[in-house]
């Protein structure tokens, strides 16, 4: 029995969810799968697949050697890419993680071109704000925002923007714009419990002179996406990062106040599984978000108001 085709049909059928979708993307048949499974279990001595009426699960063991599995053949994928060169597009599948409402604001709808120009790659968007385990998932590259915890991370930074102080117009004209940091204490603020950045702490700096206020709500989220409704309600303003209300600011539904002050930035990081190099899909998927990031990076200076 071939190994490497045994490792690749056993990577299939735990990303496909069961033999018959896996024989249709390796274009064999369920039978050939079925049994190409049972040797390689019977050769390696253990079982690597639970059988039940709710699809297949793999046991621990299987869980390793699907890991160690993929991460051979993506080696040998990555070796023969390189043979190639870059006239012909990748194959396989890219497992991406990013923050919730940053990827669906700002990555998947920027997709189209990128698999366009690889027709034969399938990815994988998991979709998570916390900072999962990229070795144990499977995770090729994953998206983070704020500053690395974990300096033995391989990261790379994509992109960087300023937090702002954000409302909608309704919210400021029932209440009044904030001229200074502490006219923030007279209004309700929108608290991110999760931020990286200081919570309730909000920091501010002009020349010499630096403040931090500690804001006041009764309104405090765990997750970007509800600031982001709580805000466009009317229900307080907010500290956040520039992607955040990038398009309604852009529409005037939502209004950034305090741009005469600065206020510490927000980087976007690509970070890469320890041990292993990042992949040549990995790699392109990086480089072109990090070109778009580049020019919309660009294009927010140029527009921001003057300080």
């Amino acid at each position: 029995m071939d190994r490497l085709a045994a490792m690749e049909t056993f990577v299939c059928v735990l990303e496909t969810g069961s033999f018959s979708a896996a024989a249709r993307r390796l274009s064999i048949g369920q039978p050939a799968v079925s049994k190409t499974i049972a040797q390689l279990e019977e050769r390696l001595g253990v079982r690597l697949l639970i059988r039940s009426t709710r699809g297949l699960t793999p046991t621990e063991a299987g869980e390793e050697y699907y890991l160690r599995a993929k991460r051979a053949v993506d080696d040998i994928n990555e070796a023969e890419i390189a043979a190639r060169g870059s006239g012909r597009g990748l194959t396989g599948r890219l497992r991406l993680c990013a923050p919730v409402t940053f990827a669906r604001m700002h990555i998947l709808p920027r997709l189209g071109p990128f698999l366009d120009a690889h027709p034969d790659l399938k990815i994988d968007v998991v979709l998570d704000d916390r900072h999962i385990d990229l070795v144990a998932e499977g995770i090729d590259v994953a998206l983070r925002l704020g500053p690395l915890s974990d300096s033995s991370l391989v990261a790379r930074k994509l992109s960087t923007r300023r937090l702002v102080i954000v409302g909608t117009p309704a919210y400021f004209a029932r209440y009044g714009e904030p001229q200074t940091p502490e006219d923030l204490l007279a209004h309700q603020a929108v608290v991110y419990t999760q931020s990286r950045g200081g919570g309730a702490r909000w920091a501010f700096s002009r020349g010499e002179e630096q403040q931090v206020i500690t804001v006041q709500g009764r309104i405090q989220v765990s997750a970007a996406e509800g600031i982001r409704t709580a805000v466009l309600s009317g229900l307080g303003l907010a500290m956040a990062s520039q992607w955040m209300f990038e398009p309604e600011v852009a529409r005037g539904e939502a209004v950034t106040v305090l741009n005469q002050w600065r206020m510490p930035t927000m980087d976007l990081w690509a970070i890469f599984p320890t041990g292993r190099l990042a992949s040549a899909k990995a790699r392109a998927f990086v480089d072109y978000f990090t070109q778009i990031f580049d020019m919309e990076s660009t294009q927010a200076a140029t527009h921001s108001p003057q300080e």
